[in-house]
Formats: structure tokens, sequence, C-alpha cells
């Protein structure tokens, strides 16, 4: 009898806290492809890999509150794609709070995957919205959102970026999610 567990091609799972330095260079490798033009060159250079996994290793060790998720897309044994979910502020809708995938496996199905999986936990943990705050510039995500049913609903909201004067424009991306 073997030792060797069986990994499939591609799935979702729930993050580990060993996963936190793969997410967090995906994490930074992914936003500085995605944002480069975007966001001022400062505020890119402090989102390092160092950054990022210092901040999921804390998050998975102690998440926020007991609905908070992240989930990591696999391609065999490698962690090529993250989302992470969350409560907002309103009973009943919850936030995609991250959904990103490694540059050099997009187009492959994980980030629907991920965004399935994304619903169906804020689902089973009875909220009926889901919400995102997606960068107005970031057509490629924005497109993929609306293709899947996630859509425009008016609102919007400028972020300050670190020290730079510039704000960034995020608009608000919404669809219910409870099943008829």
């Amino acid at each position: 009898m073997s030792d060797v567990t069986p990994t499939p091609d591609a799935a979702v799972r729930t993050a580990r806290v060993t996963d936190a330095p793969d997410m967090g260079v995906l994490q930074a490798q992914a936003w500085h492809h995605d944002y480069s033009g975007t966001l001022p060159q400062d505020v890119l250079d402090e989102l390092s890999p160092d950054l990022f996994t210092a901040t999921w290793q804390a998050s998975l060790q102690d998440p926020p509150s007991t609905v908070h998720r992240a989930l990591v897309a696999t391609e065999g044994d490698r962690v090529v794609g993250l989302a992470a979910i969350g409560p907002t502020d309103e009973p009943g809708a919850g936030e995609l709070l991250v959904l990103t995938v490694d540059p050099s496996a997009r187009r492959r199905g994980h980030g629907s995957r991920l965004l399935n999986a994304a619903v169906d936990t804020l689902r089973a943990n009875d909220f009926r919205e889901i919400r995102a705050w997606v960068p107005a510039t970031d057509e490629q995500t924005r497109t993929f959102l609306q293709a899947a049913g996630v859509a425009p609903d008016g609102a919007f909201r400028d972020r300050e970026l670190g020290s730079s004067p510039d704000l960034l424009r995020e608009v608000r991306l919404v669809a219910g999610i409870v099943d008829e």
C-alpha cells in the first residue's frame, strides 16, 4: 500500500497556514502584473511577497471572524489562485475580499472554481448576496465577474493609496446567491 495521496489536477480547498508563503508570492506577482500602471510604483514596491505572506499567515492563524475564509485553487500540488471572503456591515451580504489567479495559470477555470466555492461557502453561512469592490480600471476582473452574474450596482468609492495624492476608484459589483 502506498503512502502517496492522489492529487487532483485542479481543485479548490480551504487555505491552510502552510499555504501562506505560496499565497503571498502569488498575490504579489498577480497584483504587480494586474495593477502596474494603475497603482503608483511606490505602492507596488511595498506589496512584497513577505508582506502578503505575513498577512495571510496572521489571517489564517487567527481569522478576523468565524465567517472569514480563505480558499486556494491548486493545480496538482501548486497553489495557483486564491480567494478570500468575509461579512459586510449589512446583514445577509458577504464580500469577496480577494480573487486572483497566477497570471501564468489563467484561463484554465481556476477563477470560476474559486468564485463558485466562495459563493457556496457564503451560501452555507446563510448569506443571500455577494459583493465585490473592483478597481474601475480592472476591466478583466469586472468582465469575469459580470459574466458570472455579479453586476455593478452603481456604488463606488475612492481609496487613498498610501502617501500618494492619487485616489483609486473602485466600483461595487453585487449578485444574489440564494437558491430559488
